[in-house]
């Protein structure tokens, strides 16, 4: 381990203790190896008193940790169904109350990056930072037409924080799979590779940029969500300007609710959004705190959202996003032999996993859950008892589905939040079924033959000429297919090992039986006949043995 991975974690051990968190250190298996620092840390010894929370405890504890662990509580605020309120309350003050930097520093960080004065571009910059984030924080300015405009800038050394806390988790993982043996199957280096891709893509502020410009196609002349627009010519990669919009923050529930605001429609809009990027678009904002979005209540009995902060979307392949609907629709029908049948053909558990086995166990969870109003049913719940059922499976975490289960957590812990009776199905149903019906339809088939048309017009261009060179080639002898050398190596290597295992216990077995009839001729003496001849053969049996084990390692298995 690295030193300074190691003074990393003994870091956060000593934030955790002297924020009376030590209760996570004594728990947690991933510091198994580390115990020792804890219990002669004198940390631990002369702990100080705190009047604070535990929640407050906890948020001024991920705030020192810095930006990984900030967006961990970020994520943990909109689960209140899940957390106290107490901790529920302070976590959400990370969506935008992380505490910011000084405003010359991001003046002069901007005016490094135009390679210009920032009056030359923008005017009226305002210091004091219109919000604080744990990746960027925002400042207000006008363009020189006299626009109003947000101008998001990275903090400084952010990249360098970042490098050196993904090398932790990667570390952490490491440490899981050796000391906690069911992490195996959360497939922890395959998390942490899939969030290291999304924390790295949120350092480009370009590719926030482009984001949001799809983003806004995909709505435009939607009444459901507004999406500001993209100055291009004043963006870079680490300064990003965009409109700035003038709404309510959704956490602003007493003030939303002064204006009249129908919150059961917002509500249900905020579930067709998300559903309707995820099946439609196949484009999401995958970042859907409180923080980042705004309603626009000019109309109170038809609320439009705003959306803010891109630096996180996700997109899924095909195949996963048909299961995925043809998943959810099957757990709501209550056909749980199809769910059985769908999670072995996308291969999120085994292929020799007994259906009938799986079917009834999704039964047992799901049948107790529909008993109730699908009002009262929490989506969150019904996936986490999933998980735990699948495990008797060996069934593994999908890396890439982690963003959507992500999302879709905090889109049902925002809706609840804001109208405590959605019925969270009667709103996506829709939006599933009439996409399912798409995917089927004529217009959609004629589309998708359109689109492969040139690809397979070029593959019959050149299917006579590459027919004719193939057979020529197999007439004189030069047709060669490729080999992966490389897994025919490993494969040799395998071979070797076990014909050597194989030896040593044959060998192993021959020595004891030596060692047994020496052991007998001590006490049987006129035995030494038969006993000789044993030993003789036993003797010959290694040698061969040992003969053949060379022989086969001289020789490739192919």
């Amino acid at each position: 381990m690295r030193l300074r991975v190691l003074a990393r974690l003994v870091q956060i051990e000593r934030v955790l203790v002297r924020h009376r968190l030590d209760d996570f250190v004594r728990a947690t298996h991933l510091y198994r190896p580390l115990r020792f620092v804890f219990f002669i840390s004198p940390w631990t010894w002369f702990q100080r008193g705190s009047d604070l929370t535990r929640g407050a405890r906890l948020r001024l504890a991920l705030e020192e940790l810095g930006p990984i662990f900030v967006k961990f509580g970020q994520a943990l605020s909109t689960r209140r169904d899940l957390l106290p309120t107490d901790i529920a309350d302070e976590l959400a003050k990370l969506q935008d109350a992380v505490p910011p930097f000084p405003g010359a520093i991001a003046r002069a960080m901007i005016e490094r990056s135009y390679g210009e004065p920032l009056d030359t571009r923008l005017r009226d910059f305002d210091q004091v930072p219109l919000a604080a984030a744990s990746i960027a924080q925002v400042h207000g300015a006008t363009l020189a037409d006299g626009r109003e405009v947000i101008v998001k800038v990275l903090r400084p050394g952010m990249k360098d924080m970042i490098a050196l806390d993904l090398e932790v988790m990667f570390t952490l993982a490491g440490l899981a799979q050796r000391w906690w043996p069911p992490s195996r199957r959360l497939k922890p280096f395959e998390i942490v590779r899939e969030y290291q891709k999304t924390i790295l893509d949120e350092l480009d502020l370009m590719r926030e940029a482009a984001n949001a410009s799809q983003l806004k196609r995909n709505f435009a002349g939607s009444a459901l969500l507004y999406v500001p627009e993209v100055y291009w010519e004043h963006c870079r990669t680490d300064v990003l300007v965009m409109e700035r919009i003038h709404g309510i923050p959704i956490g602003e529930i007493g003030r939303l609710r002064e204006l009249g605001t129908d919150f059961k429609r917002l509500a249900e809009n905020g579930v067709e959004i998300f559903f309707t990027q995820v099946f439609v678009h196949n484009f999401f904002h995958a970042d859907m705190h409180p923080g980042n979005i705004f309603v626009l209540a000019d109309e109170p009995a038809h609320p439009r959202y705003a959306a803010v902060d891109f630096g996180i979307v996700g997109t899924l392949d095909l195949r996963d996003q048909r299961y995925l609907a043809e998943n959810f629709l099957a757990v709501f029908d209550r056909d749980y032999r199809r769910v059985a049948t769908l999670h072995v053909q996308s291969g999120w558990v085994p292929a020799d996993t007994r259906i009938d086995e799986m079917e009834s166990a999704v039964r047992t969870i799901c049948e107790p859950i529909f008993d109730r109003p699908l009002k009262e049913i929490y989506f969150g719940a019904v996936l986490l008892r999933l998980f735990q059922a699948l495990r008797r499976f060996d069934g593994q975490i999908q890396p890439q589905l982690l963003l959507l289960q992500k999302t879709l957590l905090n889109v049902e812990g925002l809706g609840r939040q804001l109208y405590p009776d959605l019925d969270i199905w009667q709103t996506a149903s829709p939006v599933l079924r009439r996409w399912m019906r798409e995917r089927v339809s004529a217009r959609s088939i004629l589309r998708e033959l359109r689109r492969g048309l040139p690809d397979a017009l070029e593959i019959f261009k050149a299917l006579p000429s590459l027919t004719k060179r193939t057979i020529e080639q197999a007439q004189d002898g030069r047709l060669h297919l490729p080999l992966d050398t490389r897994a025919l190596d490993r494969l040799r290597v395998a071979l070797a090992e076990q014909s050597r295992r194989s030896d040593r216990m044959l060998i192993g077995a021959a020595l004891v039986l030596a060692a047994v009839l020496w052991f007998g001729l001590r006490l049987y003496p006129h035995w030494f006949g038969g006993v000789l001849a044993a030993a003789g053969l036993a003797a010959w049996v290694c040698t061969w043995l040992q003969g053949r084990s060379a022989q086969r390692r001289s020789q490739p298995p192919f």
